[in-house]
């Protein structure tokens, strides 16, 4: 759980472990306690979770509420240090609704220092026992060729806090500065020295509520919009800015403030920001690769130009030896880490030139219409419903899109 500063030396590196847990309920964290009871991961070795809970998804959704709060005891019951302290230091991005066949499930990210090349398996998802041999295990020989082939370095992860956000400040260029330092920050922190080794960056940042915009106005500020949801898509879109001016993928030119949520042809490929009422400030988790961490673990990434751009999918998993034909074969699928996909009802109101109505549907809301659509399609393909799908992609991916983004081990 440690935020400190990355450190190493010729014999000992730090390496990533990735483990995807069930949950029976969003207060359910059995699966980690499981963990550490065997000794599998110390709680003082988890940095950062990022999870699904079967919310709404939307400002009320108070499941990622009761998640953080469950966690937070459990580690706090397991190093003795205050829940407090830990809530302000170990970010917890939760996404609410698992709808279709999504599934509700937490990744746990932990850290640990060990001699160099030691244990190169250790870095993984738990396979469950009586499993298959397959790629990733000793007997496996095409391990070294998948090493090689990817990306350089294995996969390293950093986090970092902004300040907490004032409500007046939530989606306006202070905002996607604020984020900007705290995504260079967490590449610091992990020993990624250039934007172009960071394959995903996810972010948490607050919103303005009732509560927060009537507190503001009695202070004499104004807020940019009162209404709660309108707030959470100008804080994804500052925290998409903000991450795209850190990786280089944008300037950072305060006369871009007019073009949140106006101009869609400006966004970042590599980053997934969720918002909510369950947070302050500014959440960050940066994964990349470096030379200085070792573990058999790397991250694949791609665009989805639309809600149906099923190619995307493939391209993510090629950098990592897998291939689907359709489907992910079981003993690739088994190596597969994690999955996280960004996703939006094209506003245009078509895919593809043909017309959808989630835009126009006062039933469901569009954004639990295209978790479901789109969480089926990347599901179809790796034949695991555990994948972290979540709306509002504004200025995430291409307009109408999103991102998909895989960690997997490669040997």
């Amino acid at each position: 759980m440690t935020s400190a500063p990355l450190s190493s030396s010729a014999d000992l590196r730090p390496q990533l472990a990735v483990h995807r847990l069930g949950m029976a309920h969003p207060g359910d964290l059995s699966a980690l306690a499981a963990l550490f009871d065997a000794g599998t991961v110390a709680a003082d070795e988890v940095v950062a979770v990022i999870g699904k809970t079967e919310g709404n998804g939307g400002v009320n959704d108070f499941t990622r509420g009761y998640f953080t709060q469950s966690l937070m005891h459990l580690l706090a019951e397991r190093t003795g240090r205050p829940a407090e302290a830990i809530w302000r230091e170990l970010p917890c991005v939760l996404s609410g609704g698992t709808e279709g066949v999504l599934s509700p499930h937490y990744v746990v990210f932990s850290r640990r220092t060990a001699p160099v090349d030691a244990g190169s398996s250790a870095g993984s998802h738990v396979v469950e026992p009586g499993a298959p041999i397959g790629p990733g295990t000793a007997a496996d020989t095409h391990a070294q060729a998948r090493r090689e082939a990817a990306a350089p370095g294995a996969l390293a992860i950093g986090t970092a806090f902004s300040p907490p956000t004032p409500a007046q400040d939530i989606g306006r260029w202070t905002h996607v500065r604020s984020v900007a330092q705290a995504v260079r920050a967490a590449m610091d922190q992990a020993g990624i020295d250039r934007p172009e080794d960071v394959a995903f960056v996810q972010l948490k940042c607050p919103c303005v509520t009732s509560a927060r915009a009537q507190a503001a106005a009695a202070a004499g500020h104004t807020v940019l919009t009162a209404d709660p949801g309108r707030s959470m898509a100008f804080a994804r879109a500052a925290g998409a800015f903000g991450a795209a001016i850190a990786l280089g993928e944008m300037p950072d030119d305060p006369a871009l403030e007019g073009a949140l949520l106006r101009d869609f042809d400006r966004f970042s490929a590599r980053a997934s920001v969720s918002s909510g009422v369950e947070v302050s400030a500014n959440e960050v988790i940066v994964l990349g690769h470096s030379t200085r961490w070792q573990g058999p673990l790397r991250m694949g990434y791609a665009p989805m130009r639309d809600a149906l751009d099923i190619t995307a999918v493939g391209e993510a998993l090629r950098p990592l030896g897998l291939t689907a034909a359709p489907q992910l074969p079981a003993e690739q699928a088994a190596r597969v880490a994690a999955v996280f996909v960004k996703c939006e009802p094209d506003r245009r109101g078509q895919v593809r030139g043909a017309r959808h109505t989630m835009l126009d549907d006062t039933d469901i809301n569009a954004q639990r219409h295209i978790r479901g659509a789109v969480g089926g399609l990347v599901a179809g393909v790796l034949g695991d419903g555990r994948l972290f799908v979540s709306g509002g992609a504004e200025h995430q991916g291409p307009d109408g899109g999103g991102l998909v983004a895989v960690i997997a081990e490669v040997g």
